[in-house]
């Protein structure tokens, strides 16, 4: 790999880390508990999962230079594959279980505030 590739790859990680950050201030100044953050499972990687209320939110961050962008980044591949890792993080943690389960999207644009899309998709049954 050329070093401007890997330069490239590691600016994108920091923005996400950012993004990521962001998004769990706004939804603590929401009033949402983090549960965990950077969930891995062998499915995928969990960005946040909030907690408000009865509801569990499985929150994807996707920090993008434009909206059109934005909104199109979660693709069906990976919401089937968050999915499956919010399943296991449910199944693992008695407390969450009789939480109702949401996914939720935030998107995170140039100099604005993380917009929240509280019920991004539904989930596939499986």
């Amino acid at each position: 790999m050329d070093r401007g590739r890997a330069d490239r790859g590691r600016a994108a990680r920091l923005r996400g880390r950012w993004a990521e950050a962001l998004c769990r201030l706004a939804l603590r100044l929401r009033g949402y508990r983090i549960v965990a953050a950077g969930l891995r499972s062998p499915w995928g990687e969990i960005d946040i999962l909030a907690r408000r209320g009865g509801v569990l939110a499985v929150v994807e961050v996707k920090a993008r230079p434009d909206a059109e962008l934005a909104h199109g980044a979660v693709s069906a591949h990976q919401r089937r594959r968050l999915e499956r890792a919010a399943r296991q993080a449910v199944a693992a943690r008695p407390e969450l279980q009789e939480l109702d389960l949401r996914f939720d999207a935030m998107l995170v644009l140039p100099w604005r505030w993380p917009r929240h899309l509280r019920g991004a998709w539904t989930p596939t049954d499986g």
